[in-house]
C-alpha cells in the first residue's frame, strides 16, 4: 500500500465536514442574491401592464412568467428582466392574453346584482368598471365575470362606462357591446329613465352605433284613494309636469266635499298617454261620487272602484265616466252600492243638512240654471241623507245675491231650486216631496258689499218642512 493511499484512508473522513460547511456557505451567500435578484426584478416591472406576473430566480437565471397584452408590451417587458444588474438568463415563457373577435362585453341587472361579464382589455379598465357598477348598483352586488382579451375597439372604456350609467337605471334588463355595436333589453326603473337612456345613447363614442334598444317604460300610473274614516283623498304616482300637477289637485278640491284632506304623492314625469289630464279629470268626478273607493289610471284605462251611495248613481257614474274618457281610452267600474243608512227623524235630517252644506255648495254655470258637474259628490250626499228622512217634506230653496234686478234673481233663484229637484228626483225621491222655491235675494246670509259675501248668498239650502 503506498503512502498516498494510507493518508487518503487516514483523513477522508475529515472532508465531510468541511464539504457540508462550503456548502451551506455557498447557500447563504446564494440566498441574499436570489432575494436580491427577485427584489430588483419585480421592480423593473413596476411600469409595465401585465397580467399573472410570476418572478423565479435561481441562482442568477430567473424564471420570467407573464400575460402580456400586446407583443411590444411583451418583448419589452422581457428586456426590462435581461436588463437587471447581476440576471445571467432570462428564461422567458411570457405570451399574449386571447384575441377576442369580436370583442364582446355586457352588464346585466337583475333584482340583487349587476354582473359585468365578457372581455376587458386592462385589468385597469377592469377594475375601472366594476368600480362604476358599484356606483351605480344603488347597494346591490357587484359581480365580476370578465376576463382579459385583447381586441378591444377603440375608446372601449368610454364607451363601457357610459352604458354603465344605464344599467343604473334599469329595474332589470342586458347591455351588450359587440365590437362598436350596442343592444339593449330590459324594463326602466322609473318613468322617463328610458328616455334618458335614449338622451345619453347619443353621447357614445364616435364609431359606435346602437343595433337594438328594447328598454320599456314601466307602465304610466296614476292613483287616487278616497277614505270617508279619515277623510283623506290620497293621490300617488305620475302626472306629466307641474301645470297637469296643479290642475289635478285643484280638480281634487273642487270636487271632494269641503274637509276632505288631499295627500298629495304625486311626482312629474314624462310619458303620460293622451288625454290624460280630461280622464284624471272625468274619472275623479266619478271617484268623488263613492262612499268609499279607489281610482287607477294605467297606460289608457281608467279603473274604478268602490260604493256609491244610492242605485241609481251606480249606474250614472259608469255611464258618465265612459262619455267623459277621451278617445282610446277604456273604464272598468266595479262599483257596488253601500247599504242604506238606519232612518233618522226630521231633527236629525235637517242637522246633517246643514253640515253638508257647511262643507260645501251646489254650484251652477254663471248665470244658468245648469248644475256644475264638480258638485254631484256634494249632491249625492244630500241625496244619500234625503234617502234616509223617508217621511221628511224637503224644500229646496233657491237664493242669490243683490246684483241684477229683483225679477230676474227671483227667476234665476228658482229655475236653480228646480234643477235641483230634478236631480232628486231622477235619483229616486219621489217627486211629491221634494218643492223648489225661489227667493231671489230678498234672504241673504251675508252683506252683499264684497266678493265673498255675494258668493254666500248665492246658495241652495235643503229645509225639511
Amino acid at each position: 500500500m503506498t503512502d498516498f493511499s494510507v493518508w487518503v484512508r487516514k483523513w477522508w473522513p475529515g472532508l465531510i465536514p468541511l464539504a457540508i460547511l462550503w456548502g451551506v456557505a455557498v447557500w447563504n451567500a446564494m440566498v441574499p442574491v436570489e432575494q436580491n435578484l427577485t427584489a430588483a426584478a419585480t421592480d423593473a416591472m413596476k411600469g409595465s401592464v401585465l397580467d399573472k406576473t410570476r418572478i423565479e430566480v435561481s441562482g442568477r437565471d430567473v424564471r420570467f412568467a407573464a400575460d402580456a397584452f400586446s407583443e411590444e408590451g411583451r418583448r419589452s417587458a422581457v428586456s426590462l428582466v435581461e436588463a437587471v444588474p447581476g440576471v445571467r438568463l432570462v428564461q422567458d415563457q411570457t405570451r399574449l392574453v386571447p384575441e377576442a373577435n369580436p370583442f364582446v362585453w355586457s352588464a346585466q341587472r337583475d333584482v340583487v346584482r349587476i354582473t359585468l361579464a365578457g372581455n376587458a382589455p386592462l385589468p385597469a379598465i377592469r377594475a375601472r368598471l366594476m368600480e362604476a357598477a358599484r356606483t351605480v348598483s344603488g347597494g346591490a352586488e357587484a359581480a365580476d365575470q370578465m376576463v382579459l382579451a385583447r381586441g378591444a375597439p377603440p375608446r372601449f372604456d368610454a364607451a363601457a362606462l357610459l352604458l354603465i350609467d344605464q344599467v343604473g337605471k334599469l329595474k332589470e334588463g342586458k347591455i351588450t357591446l359587440s365590437g362598436t355595436s350596442v343592444n339593449l333589453a330590459g324594463m326602466a326603473r322609473e318613468l322617463g329613465n328610458r328616455e334618458a337612456i335614449i338622451a345619453a345613447l347619443k353621447n357614445l363614442p364616435e364609431g359606435y352605433t346602437v343595433a337594438e334598444n328594447a328598454i320599456k317604460a314601466p307602465p304610466y300610473i296614476f292613483q287616487a284613494n278616497h277614505d270617508p274614516v279619515t277623510a283623506t283623498l290620497t293621490l300617488s304616482g305620475y302626472v306629466p309636469d307641474n301645470n297637469v300637477h296643479a290642475a289635478v289637485l285643484a280638480t281634487a278640491q273642487r270636487k271632494f266635499v269641503g274637509g276632505t284632506k288631499i295627500v298629495d304623492k304625486l311626482k312629474a314625469s314624462i310619458g303620460a298617454p293622451p288625454g290624460f289630464a280630461n280622464a284624471v279629470t272625468a274619472a275623479l268626478g266619478g271617484l268623488s261620487r263613492l262612499s268609499t273607493g279607489s281610482l287607477t289610471l294605467s297606460d289608457r284605462e281608467a279603473k274604478l272602484s268602490g260604493d256609491a251611495l244610492y242605485p241609481v248613481a251606480s249606474e250614472q257614474i259608469k255611464t258618465d265616466l265612459t262619455a267623459g274618457l277621451p278617445q282610446g281610452w277604456t273604464r272598468v267600474a266595479e262599483i257596488s252600492v253601500k247599504p242604506v243608512a238606519s232612518a233618522v227623524d226630521a231633527t236629525v235630517c235637517q242637522q246633517l243638512f246643514v253640515d253638508l252644506l257647511g262643507k260645501g255648495k251646489i254650484r251652477f254655470e254663471s248665470g244658468r240654471a245648469t248644475i256644475d258637474a264638480d258638485s254631484m259628490g256634494l249632491l249625492d250626499r244630500l241625496i244619500e241623507t234625503a234617502l234616509r228622512c223617508p217621511t221628511a217634506h224637503l224644500e229646496i230653496a233657491g237664493h242669490t245675491d243683490s246684483d241684477g234686478d229683483a225679477a230676474s234673481n227671483l227667476a234665476l233663484s228658482t229655475r236653480r231650486a228646480q234643477a235641483v229637484v230634478d236631480y232628486l228626483v231622477k235619483a229616486g225621491l219621489p217627486r211629491d216631496r221634494v218643492t223648489a222655491v225661489g227667493y231671489g235675494s230678498d234672504q241673504p246670509v251675508a252683506p252683499n258689499d264684497s266678493e265673498e259675501g255675494k258668493a254666500k248668498n248665492r246658495r241652495i239650502d235643503f229645509v225639511v218642512r
